[in-house]
């Protein structure tokens, strides 16, 4: 649970009750009889959090980090542990954003899941924001080719020479993530927010055109499914029961960073099973079951237990106790630099405030910052 104390108000105020990653979707480009099938659910199928590794002192995260175990259930029911699965640390980041240095608090897992290792970071920052972090690299899958130069290939190989006799095989990395936002408190919705551009008179200004906000919250899953990318739609979270002194919701927004939606097609028997890649955003009211974007028993789905069969109900969502969900994606071209160890590729989001205080949290904010702090508008995580 992440909440952030505020010091005007001299309390601690809920944010996120719980935000993880769902699901992690890879699939691969190449129709060959060897190569069709290899659409991997990395956690339904293979286990996103059991596949986290020891992180390692002054390597995989810096001097002043503090660790904790993670503790699990294998397959047969009996409980287990990794230890050092998590690190949390002070940040400073040496970049210029206000008068004083930056300083946040990241919490960081590593999963290696099959041929690719995912890095995770949860930022906590001083200004109430949120970013979350997805670093990946690791080793290609690549296949055998009769192939040793680039001006030999007159067919679909689907995918980039590497080296002499080796292709890598395009595919994507889609990760869903799980969250499950309190907004200073249960009671939330969300705010659509559209772009639009009007003309203007002549008689009224020397200008010809303006942009104006548009916004109306969601009332239903199906007004909130959303594909982003234009750059005209925002997306926010708010609580319509509470208010800033000048009368704006208070809430938080999503800043989504490089955005990339499947290119599958819907009747596309991989597409199917992970239908939760066709919007960027999704949002459905709380409920303790559904957890799992890909279904609960993935590795058996036909597409019948997920995100986007559970929207299909329609339910209502505003102002109620709603989880967003938010897709992460990356469409890989493989290149020679990434043969034969790929370096890390990176993508992020973040959730912002977004008239969440009476106006910027960091005039009063102390600098010091630990896991659990009390000066200033600073962020405590259980």
């Amino acid at each position: 649970m992440a909440s952030i104390y505020d010091s005007e108000k001299d309390e601690q105020r809920r944010v996120m009750y719980r935000g993880f990653v769902s699901e992690v979707f890879i699939p691969y480009m190449d129709l060959t009889e060897e190569w069709y099938y290899r659409t991997f659910f990395d956690s339904g199928e293979l286990g996103f959090g059991v596949s986290a590794v020891p992180l390692v002192p002054l390597k995989d995260c810096p001097k002043n980090a503090v660790f904790m175990d993670a503790y699990f259930t294998l397959g047969d029911g009996t409980p287990a542990r990794t230890s050092n699965a998590f690190c949390i640390f002070q940040k400073h980041a040496g970049d210029i954003t206000e008068v004083r240095p930056e300083s946040s608090l990241v919490v960081r897992m590593v999963s290696a899941v099959g041929n690719y290792d995912y890095i995770v970071d949860w930022e906590f920052k001083q200004t109430g924001i949120i970013r979350v972090t997805v670093g990946m690299t690791g080793l290609l899958e690549v296949k055998g080719s009769v192939y040793t130069h680039k001006e030999q290939i007159h067919e679909e190989v689907y995918g980039t020479i590497l080296a002499e006799n080796t292709i890598g095989v395009n595919h994507d990395h889609f990760l869903i993530f799980n969250l499950d936002l309190d907004v200073d408190g249960e009671a939330n919705s969300l705010i659509k927010t559209n772009l639009k551009t009007s003309r203007v008179n002549k008689d009224i200004s020397m200008r010809r055109s303006y942009w104006r906000a548009e916004s109306e919250a969601a009332k239903t899953e199906s007004d909130a499914r959303i594909r982003l990318g234009s750059g005209a739609t925002m997306v926010s979270v708010v609580n319509p029961n509470k208010k800033t002194k000048i009368g704006n919701n208070v809430g938080y927004k999503l800043v989504p960073g490089s955005v990339a939606g499947t290119l599958l097609s819907d009747d596309d028997y991989a597409q199917i099973r992970g239908a939760f890649t066709k919007y960027n955003v999704w949002v459905t009211p709380y409920n303790e079951t559904e957890k799992w974007a890909g279904g609960l028993y993935t590795d058996r789905s036909h597409g019948d237990d997920s995100l986007a069969s559970w929207t299909k109900r329609d339910r209502e969502i505003e102002n109620k106790d709603i989880v967003l969900w938010y897709t992460l994606g990356f469409h890989h071209v493989p290149c020679q630099e990434d043969f034969p160890i790929m370096p890390t590729l990176t993508e992020s989001f973040e959730l912002r405030p977004s008239n969440f205080f009476e106006h910027n949290p960091t005039l009063y904010t102390k600098q010091e910052m630990g896991i659990k702090i009390h000066a200033g508008s600073t962020f405590s995580v259980q």
